[in-house]
């Protein structure tokens, strides 16, 4: 069935829904629905930085390094991937941020699929 295939470019795709690619958010029907999983292909100018902390996490996330250097914040923790293929993991209740040091391009992976996270723009 041809509504089970999509495809696409992540760089053209991305730049749509603030970069995700696949979770509950695209439209039923489509082969980029999921409540399983979400995927983002995340492309951040250095300097670029959540604008604030997600907090009471629901989800596990695996984020995972294309180029650049790009820091991830965990309570306690800081985590710097500055090689193609570093990454990380954590998982529910771990709050975080994130700042891109240099340009950056990480690859995001969570699950499940949950509504609610989006930091809403003040407009």
């Amino acid at each position: 069935m041809a509504d089970d295939i999509y495809t696409g470019n992540a760089s053209v795709d991305a730049l749509s829904d603030r970069g995700w690619l696949l979770g509950h958010f695209k439209p039923e029907g489509d082969a980029r629905h999921s409540e399983d999983v979400e995927i983002k292909w995340g492309v951040h100018p250095a300097g670029d930085e959540r604008a604030e902390w997600v907090r009471g996490e629901h989800r596990t996330a695996l984020l995972v390094l294309i180029s650049g250097r790009f820091r991830v914040e965990v309570p306690g923790r800081s985590v710097l991937l500055d090689r193609q293929g570093d990454y990380v993991v954590w998982g529910h209740g771990v709050d975080h941020s994130w700042k891109a040091e240099e340009e950056s391009v990480v690859l995001t992976v969570r699950w499940p699929s949950v509504p609610g996270y989006a930091v809403r723009s003040e407009s």
